[in-house]
């Protein structure tokens, strides 16, 4: 079978310049140039195509004048600003854009508005908040239903995961009930299996088997006093996730 992507062509290449096939053989077998065996033969992942510069459009002509609009409603009442319509109206009115199309216009301002509220520094800018993790430190625990086929029958059980923050390395635990016991149970296999504590805290969503009350839309919380002296006996710090978030 011919390769599916241009991904697997390169792989064929490889594979038969390995056992020894010719670079005109390998031109003759896969219908290519003496280029695509080079390309191949330098790198297992073919080169990306070059973008194709934008098309021209009957709107071209008419982008300077919508962007005076958008940089003028910066400064107007919002009941004066232009709306899709009025710039419309105006391209045809005043600037005779009669091959212009009331979907182009619409189009254009979606994407150009946001953008010229940016480069006048009123707008948000697309922007990351890079999180860092101490080794052994922040934990996140999860307790929820999962459904699962046990011979050959759907069956809803209770899977409790524990996943360290800076590694990843996680560690599940399938029960039968979503009880307490199970909660506790799932905490102790968890830290045996990690071999300690986190140092940090441990987050968590508002459990009912660690959580009797929430308070408000902070992180303030009346613990259930068995889970308080469950933890308190492992020395684990919570930290519980604020209500919709």
């Amino acid at each position: 079978m011919p390769p599916k992507s241009k991904v697997d062509l390169y792989a064929a290449i490889r594979r038969d310049a390995r056992a020894g096939v010719s670079n005109r053989a390998l031109q003759r077998k896969y219908g290519v140039g003496f280029r695509t065996v080079r390309a191949a033969m330098a790198s297992v992942w073919p080169e990306p195509r070059k973008p194709l510069p934008p098309r021209k459009t009957r709107l071209d002509a008419f982008k300077p004048v919508i962007d005076q609009m958008l940089r003028a409603d910066l400064d107007a009442p919002r009941k004066q600003r232009h709306t899709v319509k009025r710039i419309f109206d105006r391209l045809v009115d005043e600037h005779g854009a009669v091959e212009v199309t009331y979907p182009m216009v619409r189009a254009y301002v979606a994407d150009r508005r946001p953008q010229i509220r940016i480069e006048a520094g009123r707008g948000p800018l697309n922007a990351f908040i890079p999180q860092t993790h101490v080794p052994g430190a922040e934990t996140e625990v999860d307790f929820g239903d999962v459904t699962i086929r046990l011979a050959g029958e759907q069956v809803k059980v209770y899977l409790f995961a524990m996943r360290l923050s800076y590694s990843g390395k996680a560690v599940h635990r399938i029960f039968a009930s979503c009880g307490q016991e199970a909660f506790f149970e799932g905490h102790v296999h968890a830290l045996s299996v990690l071999g300690g504590v986190p140092t940090g805290k441990v987050r968590y969503d508002n459990l009912r088997a660690a959580v009797a009350r929430v308070l408000g839309l902070s992180r303030a919380r009346v613990e259930n006093e068995r889970w308080t002296a469950f933890r308190s006996h492992y020395g684990i710090e919570s930290l519980y996730c604020r209500p919709r978030t």
